[in-house]
This record gives structure tokens, C-alpha cells and sequence, in this order.
């Protein structure tokens, strides 16, 4: 997605170890209208497929979640990192490791939420290593849901996260796909 891509190059910032900051626009402060073209892009993308519900992760998803939604007409469901007093009634859980936070999470999903009956798009912001994806594609099966896609914002794709989903034979479909990042130029390369 060409606006997305100029939006990084513009205003994403690359640094040591691998990680481009887009906090301007996409996951501290978020630009409405271009999670808007986001959402418009994933409903083509996914056009046909019967989604019901939409799936991701705290926190920085659920923005970009909230739109996508909005064009599908569907409920979001988040999966929470942390277990509150609020929470009652079964859960599905799972781990995931986090690659920004280098952190390992207990991730949760009410039951009530998610059923055999649901079809379901997860969509998250990165995709890096697939340990988020994984963790959420873990929560559907054991739900005994249908995983109809996952959409990703901004895959790292000289990181293995995308080829683990795609060989488990998920459909992925990401805007903007990362071939290389330079810490030292700030040059951000792109799939074509």
C-alpha cells in the first residue's frame, strides 16, 4: 500500500536492533485517516471471505482493529496480556513472546467471545518474528474457529515471522512488507 509505505518513509524512524519506530502515526499516536485507507484495503483484500469478527492484541492493534472493523461491520476482539478482576467466566489461553518488549506473555481471551461458528481476521500493526500471530492463531484453533486471514500493517519481511504463517498455509496479507532497514542511513527498503 503505496500510503502507508510513504508515510514510513516519511515519518518512520529506524534504530539499532532492528526496530523502526512509527509512534507518529500508527502506535502512540495514531492518524485516523490513514487507518481509515488501512481498513478500506484489508475489506478488498479479504472481500468474499465470511469474516465475523476481528481478532488482535493489545495494545498497539486494537486502533488499527477498530477501523478494520468498521468496514466489515463486525465486533473486535482483544486478546488481553494480563488477567484483571473484570475477567470472569473460562478462558483460552496461550504465551507469546514479545519482540519489542522482550517479554513473555500469558495472553487471554474470554470463551464467550470466540466459537466454533466464528470466522475470524486477526490484524495486528508489525509482524516480525510470529510470535503474536502465532499466539493469536493458537487462541481460533482452540476455539474451533476459522482463521479466514491475518492483515498486517508492517511485516518485517527479512524476519521470519511472515514465511512461519504462510507455510502453516494461512493466508497473510500485509501493506507494507520491510526487505531492509539501514540503523545508520535511515533507508527503508520495500517488496515490490
Amino acid at each position: 500500500m503505496e500510503l502507508l509505505e510513504e508515510r514510513i518513509r516519511r515519518d518512520g524512524v529506524v534504530k539499532p536492533g532492528n526496530v523502526l519506530k512509527v509512534d507518529s502515526f500508527l502506535n502512540h499516536q495514531m492518524d485516523v485517516d490513514l487507518f481509515n485507507e488501512m481498513g478500506k484495503e484489508f475489506k478488498r483484500r479479504f472481500a468474499g471471505c465470511p469474516i465475523n469478527k476481528i481478532l488482535t492484541i493489545e495494545a498497539s492493534g486494537i486502533g488499527i482493529a477498530c477501523i478494520v472493523a468498521q468496514h466489515f461491520h463486525v465486533p473486535v476482539v482483544f486478546a488481553k496480556k494480563a488477567k484483571s478482576i473484570n475477567l470472569d467466566g473460562e478462558m483460552y489461553c496461550t504465551k507469546i513472546q514479545s519482540f519489542t518488549h522482550k517479554k513473555i506473555y500469558d495472553v487471554i481471551v474470554a470463551k464467550k467471545f470466540l466459537s466454533p461458528e466464528d470466522h475470524i481476521l486477526i490484524i495486528d500493526d508489525f509482524l516480525a518474528n510470529g510470535c503474536a500471530v502465532d499466539g493469536l492463531i493458537d487462541l481460533i484453533r482452540s476455539a474451533g474457529a476459522v482463521i479466514e486471514g491475518v492483515g498486517i500493517a508492517v511485516e518485517k519481511g527479512f524476519q521470519r515471522g511472515g514465511d512461519i504463517i504462510r507455510n502453516k498455509g494461512i493466508r497473510l496479507e500485509s501493506l507494507a512488507i520491510i526487505e531492509s532497514m539501514d540503523d545508520q542511513t535511515g533507508e527503508i527498503v520495500f517488496r515490490s
